[in-house]
């Protein structure tokens, strides 16, 4: 199949990549910069970008599949990909994979995620929407800076359990959605296999770094104001903080078989992703 993938340098989209190139597929991955990509026989890096909202939709004219996000820091999720999608629609795609967030499905019509995903249910074209819990790449990428200017978690999650996945579960599922008519106009939300909370998170961070690393139950004003200190924008960050007071009341632990009905693989545990990345935390 060909196979576009919007983000295709970002953390799942790059991971779909290469399972899509894995397969014998022909992909078209998604960049702003396409130029500085690394493109291969089966590869091709073409222009997407969220500022430029209509720029690149003519890919979609060459694939039989394609895979949309939201760009992380963004909360205007249909202004981004509404024209993505209707063009998907006008060209007829076999497939369009959208991958959201766990809980979208109870978000009110007029929340940007979920307005997203009511455009693309009734878009007329096979589609599959994947709702994927809290990443455990969060923990060396969003929250990576206290973890490592102070050996703490700061994150306002209480004593709260979450089913964390890993990203390269999330991009597994994607590729055989994508390649797949078997589970068409279906969602489904991802989670991993065990439900801990951030005391333990600590525990397997301290265990494969060497160092001590804690967690700090945080005030979510605090939280707010270091993630705009960070960069984020205050329309992300307070994003963040509704979704983390989602997680405090124990919306997040739920643990779904998702991963293992879909791919016919157990999704990776914490203790195997601490593990993977030990080398981030030293």
């Amino acid at each position: 199949m060909k196979v576009f993938v919007y983000g295709g340098s970002g953390l799942v989209g790059g991971h779909l990549v290469t399972e899509l190139l894995n397969g014998g597929h022909e992909v078209f991955a998604g960049s702003r910069k396409p130029e500085t990509q690394k493109a291969s026989s089966n590869l091709h890096w073409v222009f997407a970008d969220s500022s430029e909202l209509t720029k690149g939709l003519e890919v979609l004219e060459k694939v039989d599949a394609a895979y949309f996000l939201s760009p992380p820091g963004q909360t205007n999720q249909y202004e981004i990909l509404s024209p993505w999608i209707e063009k998907a629609k006008q060209v007829g795609l076999k497939k369009l994979v959208l991958m959201t967030a766990m809980g979208v499905d109870h978000a009110p019509p007029e929340a940007p995620f979920r307005k997203t995903e009511i455009l693309l249910e009734g878009a007329g074209i096979p589609w599959n929407i994947i709702r994927p819990n809290w990443f455990m790449q969060n923990f060396h990428t969003f929250w990576i800076a206290g973890i490592k200017q102070d050996g703490k978690i700061y994150f306002p999650g209480g004593s709260a359990k979450t089913s964390f996945i890993d990203a390269r579960d999330i991009a597994t599922v994607a590729a055989v959605l994508l390649t797949s008519s078997k589970n068409d106009n279906q969602a489904f939300t991802l989670t991993g296999p065990e439900s801990i909370d951030h005391n333990e998170v600590a525990d397997h961070l301290t265990k494969v770094s060497g160092k001590t690393i804690e967690y700090v139950d945080v005030d979510p004003k605090v939280f707010e104001s270091s993630l705009v200190s960070a960069g984020l924008t205050k329309d992300y960050a307070a994003f963040l903080v509704m979704i983390a007071g989602a997680l405090k009341e124990g919306f997040a632990s739920p643990i779904l078989d998702t991963v293992k009905t879909l791919t016919g693989k157990d999704p990776l545990s914490f203790a195997q992703y601490a593990k993977d990345n030990a080398g981030a935390w030293k």
